[in-house]
C-alpha cells in the first residue's frame, strides 16, 4: 500500500507543483497549455493573485512530491515531509477553492467555465490526496 500511495502522491504532487512552477516561470506557455488563465481573460486583481500564488506555490509544494519519494523508498523521515506537504496542499486547495467560488459569487471573472471546473476538479482531488496523506503520516509517526 505504501508504495501505491507514493506513487499516487508522486504523480499528483508533481502534476501540482511543477504546474505552478510553469506557471511562475513561464506564464506564457502556462497560458498556451491552459495550466492557467491569461490576463485578458481574468480580472486584473484575481491575475496578480494567481501569479503571486503560483511563486509561492513553486517554492512550497515539492514537500509533497518529496514526501512520496520517500514513502516509496520506505524512508523513516516520510511522514515529516507527509505533515508538512499535507498541510501545504491542504490550504492550497482550500485556499483555491474559497477564494475562487468567492470571487464568482461576486460576479468576477476568473476564467472560462471549462477551465474552472476543472480548477475545482484538481483542487479537491489534491485537498483530498493531503488530508489521506497527513493521516497517514500520523498513524506512522503514532505507531513508531
Amino acid at each position: 500500500m505504501g508504495v501505491v500511495w507514493g506513487l499516487i502522491v508522486i504523480l499528483l504532487g508533481l502534476l501540482c507543483w511543477g504546474g505552478q512552477t510553469i506557471s511562475w516561470l513561464a506564464p506564457g506557455a502556462a497560458e498556451r497549455w491552459s495550466l492557467t488563465e491569461g490576463e485578458q481573460t481574468v480580472e486584473p486583481v484575481y491575475f496578480r493573485d494567481i501569479r503571486g500564488e503560483a511563486l509561492w506555490d513553486a517554492l512550497t509544494l515539492w514537500t509533497m512530491p518529496v514526501a512520496g519519494i520517500l514513502l516509496v523508498s520506505d524512508n523513516p523521515a516520510w511522514p515529516y515531509f507527509g505533515l508538512i506537504g499535507g498541510g501545504m496542499y491542504a490550504y492550497f486547495s482550500g485556499r483555491g477553492i474559497v477564494v475562487r467560488l468567492g470571487m464568482q459569487r461576486h460576479g468576477f471573472r476568473i476564467g472560462a467555465p471549462a477551465n474552472v471546473t476543472i480548477g475545482y476538479a484538481f483542487l479537491a482531488v489534491w485537498g483530498v490526496m493531503a488530508l489521506i496523506t497527513g493521516f497517514a503520516a500520523v498513524v506512522a509517526l503514532s505507531s513508531s
